[in-house]
Formats: C-alpha cells, structure tokens, sequence
C-alpha cells in the first residue's frame, strides 16, 4: 500500500493526473468496500479524475467528481496513511462549488507523510514501475523499449559501488535516463528518444554477443 501511495502521488505531482489513476487502480480493486484503504484509494482516483476533468474544462464531469471524491475521503482520518486528506478534502469543496477554480490555481499537490513526493523521491524499483506506468498509458512510447530499459538499469545498479538510495544513481546511464523520463512531463519525448537510442545499441551489442556462440 505504501509503495503505491508514494507512487501514484509521485506521478501525479509531476503532472500526469490521469496516469495516476491506474497506479492505484488494482489494489483499489481488490479491497473491500467501505474499508479505510478503499476509501482512501477511491477517493484519491476521483480527485486525479476530477481535476484531469477541470483542466479540460469538462466543469460539469469535474464538479460532479469533486463531490463524490470528498465523500469518500471525508470518511477517513485527516491524514489517513500519512496522505494530506484534510487539505485534499478542503481543495475538492472548492472545485465542486466553482470547477473553474481550476483555471486560477494549480491542483493541490498529493503529501506523504508531510512530504510533497515527486518521481525523484522514489526509490528505483518504484521509478521502474512509474516509468513502464507512463509507457503503457501513453501510446507515444514503446513499452518494450522501457521494459529494456528497466532490465539495463537493474544491471547497472547491481554492478555499481554506491548503495541504490544514494542521488548518484540519478545520474548514472539508464537508470538516470529513467528517473528523468518519469519526473519530467515537458521534455519526455525527448528524453524518450535517447533512452531509446541507449536501448537499441544495448540491444545491438547482445544480438552481437550472442551471435559468437551460434
């Protein structure tokens, strides 16, 4: 659960409202209703909803949702799993009154345990699962090329000297290419097409590789 909280706040705050939904779709599914956590994951699918809606000036599906979202999140703590659920709740008040409020102020950012978590928070394995997340929801990108790009970065880390939460890993070939991938929206495609580049010449040298022992 605490993995994709983090998660799905992390790609939310980064931007993509709609794609955050899907992190916490499954494990949504698979709660019982009424229960805390299902609440809590219900409630927070409504809101990236809700305000994906607002930026599209859909005022009326962006209203409606903003009600029901506070529903569900005005049934659980304040702050409930160390989630910003007062403020959220508080936000969604104001965009079910005036839906274009949207328009005039950014969507309030997801907390996590007082911290306003973005993909550069993430530990890598919850990076990975973001970036093959962002892949998959956007049909720009080819999720094999990430899927590869996954695998390349394990291997990177698993041989590297410096432990997988130092910032070092940022920076470091696939794995910084991925972090930058997930963390920012503007330059993604661009970022994309290098770390597609990296892939296929990876992919080259082990189609090589493997051709000496055919």
């Amino acid at each position: 659960m605490r993995d994709a909280l983090r998660i799905g706040i992390a790609v939310f705050n980064a931007g993509d409202h709609h794609a955050a939904h899907d992190v916490w779709e499954e494990p949504w599914l698979e709660l019982d209703a009424g229960t805390p956590d299902e609440q809590l994951l219900h409630g927070l699918i409504q809101y990236t909803a809700a305000v994906y809606h607002a930026r599209r000036r859909n005022w009326n599906g962006a209203a409606g949702l903003a009600e029901s979202a506070g529903g569900y999140l005005g049934a659980v703590d304040d702050d409930y799993r160390g989630v910003n659920v007062a403020a959220v709740c508080a936000y969604l008040r104001r965009l079910a009154a005036d839906p274009e409020f949207a328009e005039r102020r950014r969507p309030l950012a997801l907390r996590h345990d007082g911290e306003a978590v973005t993909p550069l928070d993430l530990s890598f394995e919850n990076v990975a699962s973001a970036a093959t997340l962002l892949a998959a929801a956007y049909g720009a990108f080819d999720e094999s090329v990430v899927d590869d790009a996954v695998r390349y970065a394990r291997e990177e880390l698993h041989g590297a000297d410096s432990p997988e939460g130092t910032p070092q890993r940022r920076s470091r070939g696939f794995v910084g290419m991925l972090f930058s991938f997930t963390a920012d929206r503007d330059q993604r495609s661009i970022v994309y097409q290098r770390l597609r580049g990296h892939v296929e010449r990876r992919r080259s040298e082990e189609a090589d590789v493997s051709g000496v022992f055919e």
